[in-house]
């Protein structure tokens, strides 16, 4: 614990947290702080609204997750209503998109909710002091796996893209388990023009057989 402060000195601190449970005890350890003033705890995007529209925090500890929003549509409000406000995101989701999407709205801390009541009170008063606790290389590393899914998800695009509307038909009948002569006669084609069918599929699939080809397809999200 710190010495104690007066109000005007001490960091005044938003919490948007909507668990009751967690944004209890979160109230509790904010308030064994002296240097930390608690001035509004809201459960939603709306309540955080109505109270910076009273007054300025100058930390805003946000969970991500809102009933009405996300933690990212508080920041945009906070920031557009206190431009000196600093934003600490406070998630369960450690997921490299969460991550990124904190950095874009302006976050300077992104902190677990496992983490230690010491940590989070650590981030907010670097938040306060104008430091950034995110690590360049975990920011570096989250935008190389964005970079790295957003290509995956182009090339899957293509791929399935590049499948014509009778392989796509007969793609959806390979992945509900027909052979070739039932294809054949569902689709009222010759067993011959089938294959020929399936072997473009499993060329534009890079497959190396049907069953390979299926759980490819099924793999990019392929629907039909």
């Amino acid at each position: 614990m710190t010495e104690p402060r007066n109000s005007e000195n001490r960091i005044k601190v938003l919490l948007v947290e909507d668990h009751p449970v967690v944004a209890e005890g979160l109230s509790s350890l904010l308030q064994d702080y002296d240097d930390l003033m608690l001035v509004g705890v809201a459960g939603s995007v709306a309540e955080a609204t109505a109270i910076v529209d009273r007054i300025c925090p100058d930390v805003a500890v946000i969970d991500y997750h809102l009933p009405d929003g996300t933690g990212t549509d508080v920041a945009d409000i906070v920031r557009a209503r206190c431009s000196s406000a600093a934003i600490v995101f406070l998630s369960a989701d450690d997921s490299d998109e969460r991550l990124i999407e904190a950095i874009e709205a302006g976050a300077t801390s992104y902190v677990l909710k496992s983490a230690s009541g010491e940590e989070i009170v650590g981030s907010i008063r670097a938040a306060a002091a104008g430091q950034t606790a995110i690590p360049a290389g975990t920011i570096a590393s989250a935008l190389a796996a964005r970079r790295e899914s957003a290509r995956q998800r182009a090339e899957r695009d293509r791929l399935l893209g590049s499948l014509t509307p009778r392989e796509r038909q007969i793609l959806v009948l390979m992945i509900s388990g027909a052979d070739n002569l039932a294809m054949a006669d569902a689709l009222h084609i010759s067993y011959a023009t089938v294959r020929t069918h399936v072997r473009s599929i499993l060329t534009k699939l890079g497959a190396h057989s049907q069953l390979d080809a299926v759980a490819k397809a099924t793999q990019m999200g392929f629907e039909d």
